[in-house]
């Protein structure tokens, strides 16, 4: 296998990130993280993954911060793992790929998980790119530019 390409000194905001997240597990326990899953075994239940690659991903997630180790919530002795701020940053990412994926990838009329307030009970709206005055930017209304 080839070794990875690290992106630590990219430029670009989308490249630099995906050293942290860029295979599907990563995004997974995140997506679990944030569905209130705290313990390694939890994870490894819902992913269905190898004890040694949940172990591996969550050491990277914890070495890039978006995650971290707490002592277990009720006194027990293992540790649990909780999204840092960091983490909790992606939940707007998560979001995008959600909608995205409902969009491309399911039929029109097949069933999937739908996010909901909680408070209404009503399906979040579709994330919008705003330009300053409001305005809905698409792909061809924006351009990259050094900082």
């Amino acid at each position: 296998m080839a070794k990875r390409i690290s992106h630590q000194d990219s430029l670009c905001g989308v490249a630099r990130p995906l050293d942290a997240i860029g295979d599907w597990w990563s995004l997974l326990i995140v997506r679990d993280a944030f569905d209130g899953l705290r313990r390694f075994g939890e994870f490894q239940k819902s992913l269905g993954l190898a004890k040694n690659i949940l172990s591996a991903r969550l050491r990277n997630l914890v070495a890039h911060g978006i995650m971290d180790t707490v002592p277990a919530s009720e006194g027990r002795p293992y540790q649990e793992y909780v999204l840092t701020e960091k983490g909790r940053g992606l939940f707007l990412v998560l979001v995008a790929l959600r909608q995205w994926g409902e969009d491309f990838f399911f039929a029109p009329e097949e069933a999937h998980v739908l996010l909901v307030d909680k408070k209404s009970s009503l399906p979040v709206r579709r994330l919008e790119l705003r330009a300053q005055d409001g305005r809905i930017l698409g792909p061809t209304d924006i351009v990259v530019r050094g900082s």
